[in-house]
């Protein structure tokens, strides 16, 4: 089924100028690093680079390519972690940003360019509404070389930072952080464990399906968005069970970039909105805290786009063309359970989150549905929520799968 692009408003198809794909693609970063700059910053978490640090020195050392490196890079970046890269890029006059890892390296990386090229404090970009403009200034090339397959953070205008003064996460939307280059190479995943290869596969499955359901979808995104439904659903177990399935892992690296591509012309919606305040309350890694959502939301946004949700039933491969819409629409939610059931995402919880009694976490459910809320990412949804409506599916996350004895976790 097509979906028609809207006859009103101008679209501004948003993606990195150069993607560098293929197994062995990290080989290539001298070559665009010396083609934007002399001195890159390179920024990654030290387990990161202790296991994929040796190609990028590699690559930039047949150059003869000198870089200064950032190692504190953590999941889920913070407010003085994106200064103190700052002011290392600022004490050492750097010129181009260079990123390895997943969506936590390369919004450290944007958070970094921003800085860089704009005055103000990080925060001051921060926005209050999903889809306006909130960078002024386009940030220094930033090359990304991309070692998970979920965030397609590297095709995206979003950066999702950490406050700990207040205990929540925000969200910069702008074209102008956009990576110049993304670096591709399959070869780079297969050292990621099974609980990353989880959290990002169902992240990026995420994106696409929350892309192509939005209000503000159009047929360019949703193109991006079927490739990429298809692509993960097809490869995303084969690579949890076998990371070393180069063909699963090359399928899932271009799957989450389609995903990418998809959602940051398009949007996210409802399961973003309240992924954002129950990771930064409960210290649930995003992706992980994007795929414990997912079927709710689907299950609760159905009516609103039974057509879609029918559709990616249909290719995710649990309804056909001779199953009525509604039923299987309704089946949408049931085949994303079912990878999340394969990959064990709820067993990942008692070593990623802190999840505090019933009773404790009921407290905070007012303050999460409200940030939800306020995030603006749930009036994308097909189903527009109420507060209300969004306290229930947060009870419901977690009687059902969020406590030790819920059903998903038993």
């Amino acid at each position: 089924m097509e979906y028609p692009t809207p006859s009103h408003g101008i679209r501004v198809v948003v993606s990195p100028s150069k993607v560098v794909l293929g197994t062995g693609a990290v080989e290539e970063l001298g070559e665009y690093v010396d083609q934007y700059g002399d001195k890159p910053l390179i920024l990654a978490s030290k387990e990161i680079y202790d296991i994929q640090g040796d190609k990028v020195e590699k690559a930039l050392e047949e150059d003869d390519i000198e870089s200064v490196l950032y190692t504190g890079v953590r999941p889920d970046p913070t407010v003085e972690n994106i200064e103190e890269a700052y002011d290392l890029w600022k004490t050492e006059g750097c010129d181009v940003i260079v990123t390895l890892g997943g969506g936590s390296s390369i919004d450290t990386g944007k958070g970094v360019g921003i800085l860089a090229n704009n005055e103000g404090d990080i925060r001051d970009f921060g926005t209050d509404k999903a889809g306006e403009e909130s960078v002024p200034n386009p940030i220094p090339p930033l090359i990304a070389v991309n070692t998970t397959a979920g965030t397609g953070s590297e095709a995206t205008r979003s950066v999702v930072i950490t406050d700990e003064s207040t205990s929540t996460k925000f969200l910069i939307l702008s074209q102008n952080v956009v990576p110049e280059v993304a670096i591709e190479d399959p070869e780079l995943t297969v050292s990621l464990p099974r609980n990353h290869t989880s959290f990002t596969g169902i992240d990026a499955l995420t994106h696409a399906i929350e892309a192509f359901v939005s209000i503000k979808s159009y047929s360019v995104p949703d193109d991006f968005a079927r490739n990429a439904i298809r692509r993960i659903s097809n490869s995303f177990t084969k690579a949890w069970a076998n990371g070393e399935n180069i063909d699963a892992r090359t399928e899932m690296m271009i799957g989450q970039l389609q995903a990418g591509q998809a959602f940051t012309n398009s949007s996210v919606a409802l399961v973003h909105g309240m992924a954002r305040p129950l990771g930064a309350q409960l210290h649930i890694p995003h992706g992980l805290a994007n795929a414990l959502l997912l079927p709710y939301v689907m299950e609760f946004s159905v009516i609103g786009a039974p057509e879609k949700y029918a559709e990616i039933s249909r290719m995710m491969g649990n309804a056909d063309e001779d199953t009525p819409d509604r039923e299987a629409a309704e089946r949408a939610s049931d085949a994303v359970l079912a990878l999340c059931e394969d990959a064990d995402l709820t067993g990942y919880l008692d070593d990623h989150g802190d999840v505090p009694a019933r009773d404790e976490y009921v407290e905070i459910v007012d303050e999460m549905a409200e940030d939800a809320i306020n995030s603006g990412s749930p009036a994308n949804n097909p189903r527009k929520p109420t507060e209300e409506e969004i306290r229930e599916l947060y009870i419901e996350l977690y009687d059902d799968a969020l406590a030790p004895d819920s059903p998903r976790r038993s």
